[in-house]
């Protein structure tokens, strides 16, 4: 039995299922994936170590390429598979936001026309994710 081969795709598995289920639930583990990983470059190690050692090459490269698919996949769906769509209504850039109205720190409505009149240079929008 090769412990490494097996290690190693169980730990594709792990890797690609924990984001999902656990890293998801944290900001710092959420935006970049880097735990998850971590955990595919050591999977990775373990599959190349257990195709190494393996006597019959053609179960130890099946089971390789199902891994190495899972790191794959999980990279696809991190990067590509996870970009918002984007919005037809959406302002583009250089085009004049529309107007909206917001409170301030001391509680009064300021809207963005209210801004604009009142600042000759313009306004500068700035959109925070708010993890504060």
């Amino acid at each position: 039995m090769n412990k490494r081969l097996w290690g190693g795709l169980l730990l594709s598995v792990v890797a690609a299922v924990s984001y999902f289920f656990f890293f998801y639930r944290f900001p710092i583990t959420r935006d970049v994936a880097w735990v998850n990983f971590i955990l595919f470059v050591a999977a990775t190690a373990l599959l190349i170590s257990g195709f190494r050692r393996a006597r019959r090459k053609v179960w130890a490269g099946i089971g390789v390429a199902a891994g190495l698919l899972l790191f794959v996949g999980f990279v696809f769906a991190m990067t590509i598979g996870s970009r918002a769509p984007l919005s037809p209504t959406a302002p583009r850039v250089g085009q004049k936001a529309p107007d909206f109205a917001l409170l301030d720190t001391a509680r009064r409505r300021v809207s963005l026309a209210q801004l604009l009149a009142s600042s000759p240079r313009g306004v500068l929008l700035v959109f925070d994710r708010g993890y504060w």
